[in-house]
């Protein structure tokens, strides 16, 4: 994932609401959807290590567990493209997690240590393919060193493994995000914008964050050819959106038109070149034909140039 578009799903999950839908519609625990997710926190994602090196995953939260701070970790990290060593680097980042609550004296009673739960939001092509488990990466070894081989899993989340129908059915906001990441048409998108501004209402902050969500979204799709002013929340995303699809379409109408136009007069160019070549050199064989049929209006004007002067055929074609 590029580091645009790394910080505008950073963004989208950095507003409890997301998280909270993230758990309630995509993990299946139900200890974990009777948390208190009024009482969601932020935690830094950046550590320090004992050798001063500086490493930060991507997004950590914790929530309170029937009244109290247990602290309930939730770890995200966002990928776009499939990482093999994926359950390696979340090893990492649970251990350094753990060093700092210990260095900042937010460990559990009795020098205990809250549990984490490591989760892979994966959106790329195709389905994840890399082990979740870093014990899946080390061969199997025998006698007593089997017993020391770490076990560590995150909770991979692939997005591709749902179907739009399983999406629309969900009243939840991660699942509109998954379904904004494919949409099947300008309109259904529009259809979305406005089904999400509805669930929104009187949370003018999250509309904003879900419309720079989008916004940066839509320009990754069309691959940075579309052009879109900066917006501050879902309904002026909505205005800026409809006018310029208005104004690509008028767009690529005319270069439609235009191509239209040239392919017709490159016809009448072909059918007028196959008249005189037979009449120089008799009946044309298919593959000529076809190689008129197929060529472009300057290839013929090269081709046509030389009929008077050509002592065969197979001058005319000449590289």
């Amino acid at each position: 994932m590029s580091h645009d578009d790394d910080a505008s799903y950073k963004t989208l999950f950095s507003a409890p609401e997301v998280v909270r839908d993230l758990i309630l519609g995509f993990v299946p625990d139900e200890w974990l959807h009777g948390l208190d997710y009024a009482t969601l926190e932020r935690v830094s994602g950046s550590y320090v290590t004992d050798d001063l090196r500086d490493r930060a995953d991507d997004i950590v939260w914790r929530a309170k567990v029937e009244g109290e701070w247990v602290y309930l970790y939730i770890l995200i990290e966002f990928q776009s493209t499939v990482d093999p060593w994926m359950a390696v680097r979340i090893m990492t980042y649970v251990g350094l997690l753990y060093q700092d609550l210990i260095k900042q004296k937010q460990v559990l009673p009795e020098r205990r240590l809250p549990p984490v739960l490591p989760i892979v939001l994966y959106n790329g092509d195709g389905h994840w393919t890399a082990k979740t488990n870093v014990a899946d990466l080390i061969p199997k070894a025998p006698g007593l060193l089997a017993r020391y081989i770490p076990h560590l899993e995150y909770l991979l989340i692939d997005e591709n493994r749902y179907d739009l129908a399983e999406l629309v059915a969900m009243e939840n906001l991660v699942a509109a995000a998954i379904r904004f990441e494919r949409p099947e048409s300008e309109t259904s998108l529009m259809t979305l914008i406005e089904t999400v501004n509805g669930w929104l209402e009187g949370q003018p902050e999250l509309k904003r964050t879900f419309a720079l969500w989008i916004r940066a979204m839509v320009l990754r799709h069309s691959r940075n050819h579309l052009v879109l002013p900066k917006v501050r929340d879902l309904k002026e995303l909505t205005m800026t959106l409809t006018d310029r699809f208005d104004a690509w379409a008028r767009e690529y109408e005319q270069k439609g038109l235009e191509k239209g136009l040239e392919k017709g007069l490159a016809q009448g160019e072909s059918l007028l070149l196959q008249r005189q070549l037979a009449r120089r050199f008799g009946p044309l064989p298919n593959d000529v034909i076809a190689q008129l049929g197929t060529a472009t209006t300057e290839q013929l004007e090269c081709w046509g140039d030389r009929v008077l002067d050509a002592a065969s055929l197979e001058d005319v074609f000449r590289p």
